[in-house]
C-alpha cells in the first residue's frame, strides 16, 4: 500500500512482511492484539482489503491475493466478510486500547472487525 506510512522501526522489506502477516491474521481471526502504532497501520490496509471484497470482481480479488498471504483468507474475505459490510461505507474495524505491555511498557490495543 503506497502513501505515507509509519516506519515502525524496521527496514522496508521487514516492515512490509510484518504488515502483510498482521493483515492476514486480522482477517483470519477477526481480532488481534498488537501495539497501538501497528494497529493503526494495519487498520488502513484491512479497511482497503474489505473495500476490495465489497467490490467483489476478479481484479479486486487478484489485488487482495497479491497482498494477503493465505488464499483461504482471501476466500473468507470475499465470501463472508465483504458481504457483511455491503451496506456500510467505511469504519469496518475498531481499535481498543488495552493497557501497556509488560516487558517494555508499549501501549497495546486490540484491533477487531466491527
Amino acid at each position: 500500500m503506497p502513501g505515507m506510512h509509519r516506519k515502525l522501526g524496521r527496514i522496508g522489506g521487514h516492515r512490509r512482511a510484518m504488515l502483510r502477516n498482521l493483515v492476514t491474521s486480522t482477517l483470519r481471526e477477526e481480532r488481534i492484539e498488537t501495539t497501538v502504532t501497528r494497529a493503526k497501520e494495519v487498520n488502513r490496509v484491512v479497511e482497503h482489503m474489505i473495500t476490495l471484497a465489497k467490490r467483489g470482481d476478479l481484479a479486486a480479488r487478484r489485488q487482495a491475493l497479491a497482498y494477503v498471504l493465505d488464499e483461504d483468507v482471501v476466500t473468507k474475505l470475499f465470501t463472508t466478510i465483504g458481504p457483511r459490510y455491503q451496506d456500510r461505507t467505511g469504519g469496518y474495524t475498531r481499535i481498543m486500547r488495552t493497557g501497556f505491555r509488560r516487558g517494555d511498557a508499549a501501549p497495546m490495543a486490540i484491533l477487531e472487525l466491527v
